[in-house]
């Protein structure tokens, strides 16, 4: 069983991040699935899909997720990986900074029969969130001397 689940956790970031198939999400997460996350503490689908998966695309339309190894005992699985993408949208209420962004981290997803039941999330979002802010004040700036010139 453990070989399906990573399976299906790779599979999770493959479609759910790479290719944008929200329609993996509601396949992949159980009804009554619950989430620890940076964002906090995330039910169902829905709600990844509008408090994570929606705001972090439109923010990193380019994100690229690269699952860099996992781990799998029973049916837990932790997968560490390594996003990338350029901050071009607001989606996560800071103005675009063309800002390029490389994180790592980790995710452990607990399955039952063959979908996501809890999902713990471990990563610095709030390092990510002062690069992007600090860069929106140096990108305010230097479009304010282009406009000027």
């Amino acid at each position: 069983m453990g070989n399906d689940n990573v399976t299906r956790a790779v599979r999770w970031f493959n479609e759910v991040w790479n290719e944008r198939r929200s329609e993996t999400i509601d396949e992949l997460l159980a009804e009554g699935s619950v989430g620890e996350t940076e964002a906090g503490i995330l039910q169902g689908a829905s709600d990844f899909k509008e408090r994570v998966h929606g705001p972090f695309l439109s923010a990193f339309p380019d994100l690229k997720v690269t699952v860099e190894g996992t781990l799998a005992e029973g049916d837990d699985v932790v997968i560490r990986w390594r996003a990338t993408g350029t901050h071009l949208g607001d989606g996560l209420g800071v103005k675009p900074t063309g800002l390029p962004i490389a994180i790592r981290g980790m995710t452990w997803q607990q399955f039952r029969d063959g979908k996501v039941v809890g999902g713990w999330d471990c990563w610095n979002q709030d390092g990510l969130m002062a690069q992007i802010r600090a860069a929106e004040g140096q990108g305010a700036i230097a479009e304010n001397e282009v406009a000027t010139s």
